[in-house]
């Protein structure tokens, strides 16, 4: 037995339409706007650096010239530090070598006329 076979269909006249509508309320600045405010946020920032790069150049131009005026006096100094440990090696040269017949304290042992300054190692037992 065969039944018949039912088959689903529209109602008559179709069904009603879907409403459908692109309906975005605007939210926001428009792109153009927040370029030219990125645009601009940069030109400001820029701006600052050529600011700070500008000061920055001042600032190490003045303290060179402020260690260029200090370098006689801390020259000065060191020449004093110098010639207090030279006179102190000599004093404890002569005392060590007061023995040996023929030596002179302060002399070079090394066979030049180059003057050689103290080595610093020497200078840094001073500063105690």
């Amino acid at each position: 037995m065969a039944t018949a076979v039912k088959q689903d269909m529209p109602p008559k006249g179709g069904y009603p339409g879907i409403t459908y509508a692109k309906n975005i309320p605007k939210k926001g600045p428009s792109g153009l706007v927040i370029m030219l405010g990125g645009v601009a946020t940069m030109a400001i920032g820029f701006y600052g650096i050529k600011l700070t790069n500008k000061k920055r150049r001042e600032d190490t131009k003045y303290q060179l010239r402020a260690r260029l005026a200090l370098l006689p006096l801390l020259q000065a100094e060191e020449d004093r530090k110098v010639l207090r440990a030279m006179k102190a090696f000599e004093e404890e040269e002569a005392q060590i070598m007061k023995d040996v017949p023929g030596w002179t304290p302060g002399d070079s042992v090394y066979h030049t006329k180059k003057w050689l300054p103290p080595h610093p190692a020497l200078l840094k037992d001073l500063d105690k």
